[in-house]
């Protein structure tokens, strides 16, 4: 039994359990509003408490509000006492505060050592960013193997490129359809027919990565697809994947209506080319976090991207059919800006051991630990970046009323 508590629940003396969860939901709602010394205070009055997680809970908000006050020893110090209590449900949040006050503060074998600790405790949908964190901490403490291991660790949550697979077993099957018999239907239906796209069958903006001119073409498209398509949809999920694939599609189909031949075009190289001008962009601004194998691809993209706009500049016809240069630039084109507007949804070096600012009307205890990637995994990007997104299916309606009066 506790003693009667204070009309003040700051007043000196004992706090029943009802006021002290008031008292912490209080000293939430003040570190949320930025008022960071009277959330300090709140949160100080509540340390000591029986229960380890309360006590938690507090040290660790009254370290958040430190650090908002820019005492990053205090705040550090505060995590760290957390973190040696009792185990409690705070334990882990407590001790990814540490790991990333430490790597601040360039301790990165005490970091190693906190996310170890963190890692042990941590839920399952924290555990491959968490295993990551640790693989880049050890790589650069010169531990290449334990780097590995980690790396792997972090990897086998993010599942296979399902999308990139999808897109390439559906373009397979048809262009070998359409190399068939059923060629004499299927072709003129998905191909970009210009005249067709001007009376409004708009299906053809798309349906032109489905079939190619050639067996050669086929394998080359897919090939390249296969190289960076992963690597995409790794960045950005698979939903994102496909939009962009669809959009970068979209707009090569615009650009070789408008600035194109008029005879029908066909083919994944427009899209797969948007795919690159995204890597480019991402690689420039957003520095994602990528494996040895991304790496390696990402270090090619550029190279790759100007030896085919080369190829295609300097030859008048490849793969038994000219090549369709307008596609190839307005979906890379339509990449670019995209890579630039549309952050990955994966970490980037950018904001990988930054401290997330506390979002608003939230509290510490809903907002991510410290140190955790700048957009968390399956965030929606801002609406600020979805209107700039919009540009690329705007510029391509916009291509389409300038090529339409042409026909």
């Amino acid at each position: 039994m506790t003693g009667p508590t204070s009309s003040d629940p700051l007043a000196p003396g004992p706090l029943d359990r009802a006021t002290a969860a008031a008292l912490l939901a209080r000293a939430d709602e003040l570190l949320a509003l930025g008022e960071y010394q009277a959330a300090r205070a709140a949160y100080g009055r509540l340390v000591g408490m029986p229960d380890p997680g309360l006590t938690a809970a507090a040290l660790v908000g009254a370290g958040e509000a430190l650090f908002r006050l820019d005492d990053d020893e205090g705040a550090r110090q505060c995590w760290e006492q957390a973190a040696r209590l009792p185990e409690n449900p705070i334990t882990y949040r407590a001790w990814r505060q540490v790991a990333a006050a430490r790597v601040r503060d360039r301790d990165l074998r005490g970091a190693r050592d906190a996310y170890r600790e963190a890692e042990r405790r941590a839920p399952a949908a924290d555990r491959a960013e968490i295993a990551s964190r640790l693989g880049w901490l050890n790589k650069e403490l010169g531990d290449e193997r334990a780097a590995g291991r980690w790396f792997s660790r972090s990897r086998a949550d993010e599942g296979s490129p399902r999308a990139t697979y999808a897109i390439l077993g559906i373009t397979v099957a048809v262009s070998l359809l359409a190399f068939g018999p059923a060629g004499n239907v299927l072709l003129p239906a998905l191909w970009l027919d210009k005249p067709g796209l001007a009376q409004g069958e708009l299906w053809r903006l798309v349906t032109p990565v489905l079939v190619h001119g050639s067996l050669m073409h086929l394998l080359f498209n897919m090939y390249f697809l296969f190289l960076v398509g992963p690597l995409v949809e790794q960045l950005y999920g698979s939903g994102r994947f496909v939009l962009l694939y669809v959009l970068t599609a979209a707009a090569a189909s615009a650009a070789s209506f408008t600035f194109g031949g008029a005879a029908p075009s066909v083919g994944a190289s427009g899209a797969i080319f948007g795919l690159c001008g995204v890597l480019v962009t991402v690689s420039l601004v957003h520095r994602p976090v990528l494996d040895r194998r991304g790496r390696a691809i990402m270090s090619q993209i550029g190279f790759l991207v100007l030896l085919n706009l080369a190829i295609g500049f300097g030859f008048g016809a490849l793969f038994g059919a000219p090549i369709d240069n307008a596609a190839h630039v307005g979906g890379l084109l339509a990449g670019l800006w995209l890579g630039l507007v549309m952050p990955p949804i994966r970490s980037t070096l950018a904001s990988y051991w930054q401290q997330p600012p506390l979002p608003p009307g939230g509290a510490p205890g809903a907002a991510p630990a410290a140190g955790s990637a700048g957009i968390a995994l399956g965030r929606l990007p801002a609406a600020a970046s979805w209107l700039a997104v919009a540009a690329v299916p705007l510029a391509t309606g916009v291509l389409l009323v300038i090529g339409g009066a042409s026909f």
